[in-house]
C-alpha cells in the first residue's frame, strides 16, 4: 500500500452538512488574527474541533433482524421500561427504552437501528435541557420517528441537548430505511433513545459505549438475559 493510501484510508469522510460551520469558523479565525494572533490559534483549534465533529466513518453493521444495533456513538446512559412519546400514538405500554448519550466529542451521525418501513415521523419543540438527563427524553425537544419493523414498531427518537439547538432528519415518511442507514445528525450534544417491544433482549448496560451503526444493543429471540459486566 503507497503512502497516499495510508492516508486516503487514515482520513475519515466529512458530512457535507458540517461545511457551512467549518468554513465559518475558518474565516473568524482568520479575522480574529488579523485582531490578536493568539485568537488565530484559538481559532484553528477550534475549527479543527468542528471538524472532527462532523466526521462521518464508514460502519460495518451486521444485517440480521434479529439484532438491534446502536444508533449513535456515544455513552449508553439507560436502559429500562419506559412510555414511548405520546405523540406516536404507540399507545400506553412500556417498552424497553436503550439511550444513548452522544457528547459534543462524539460523532453525532444518527442511524437506524433497525430496517423497517418508516410510518410517521413527528417533530416536537421542548426545552434544552442536559440530554444525559433521564427527564431530558420528556421534556427537551426531540424527533421522533416509527420504523414498522419485523417485530413491530421501534420508536427512534433524537433529543436535542444543553447545547444542542438543532435537530436534522433526512428520512421521509413514509419510507424504507436499512439497518445502519443515515437518517440525521444533531448539533453539538445530544442523545438518541430507542424503544423495543418488551419481548427484546438488552444487550448493553449504562456506561458501556456504544459505537452507531455497529454496537449490537439489543436482541429478538433471546432468552437470555442482559449480560452482566464489569468495570476495568
Amino acid at each position: 500500500m503507497s503512502l497516499a493510501d495510508t492516508i486516503r484510508n487514515t482520513l475519515v469522510p466529512i458530512h457535507r452538512e458540517g461545511y457551512p460551520f467549518i468554513a465559518g469558523f475558518a474565516v473568524a479565525s482568520i479575522l480574529l488574527g488579523l485582531l490578536w494572533e493568539p485568537l488565530f490559534w484559538i481559532g484553528v483549534v477550534l475549527t479543527a474541533w468542528c471538524t472532527y465533529f462532523f466526521r462521518d466513518p464508514p460502519r460495518v453493521t451486521p444485517v440480521d433482524d434479529t439484532l438491534v444495533i446502536a444508533p449513535a456513538d456515544g455513552i449508553v446512559s439507560s436502559v429500562g421500561p419506559a412510555l414511548p412519546p405520546a405523540e406516536l400514538g404507540i399507545g400506553n405500554n412500556e417498552m424497553t427504552r436503550i439511550s444513548v448519550f452522544m457528547n459534543v466529542f462524539s460523532c453525532h451521525i444518527n442511524r437506524a437501528p433497525v430496517r423497517g418501513r418508516i410510518s410517521l415521523i413527528e417533530h416536537r419543540p421542548g426545552r434544552f435541557l442536559n440530554a444525559d438527563l433521564d427527564k431530558a427524553s420528556d421534556e427537551n425537544e426531540r424527533n421522533s420517528l416509527v420504523i414498522e419493523s419485523p417485530h413491530g414498531p421501534v420508536p427512534v427518537v433524537q433529543i436535542a441537548g444543553l447545547v444542542a439547538r438543532r435537530i436534522v432528519c433526512w428520512a421521509e415518511a413514509p419510507g424504507e430505511i436499512a439497518v445502519g442507514e443515515r437518517f440525521g445528525l444533531i448539533r453539538f450534544g445530544s442523545r438518541v433513545d430507542v424503544y423495543l417491544p418488551a419481548e427484546a433482549r438488552p444487550r448493553v448496560a449504562v456506561g458501556q459505549t456504544a459505537v452507531g451503526g455497529e454496537t449490537v444493543i439489543a436482541e429478538f429471540g433471546s432468552e437470555s438475559p442482559a449480560p452482566l459486566v464489569r468495570v476495568s
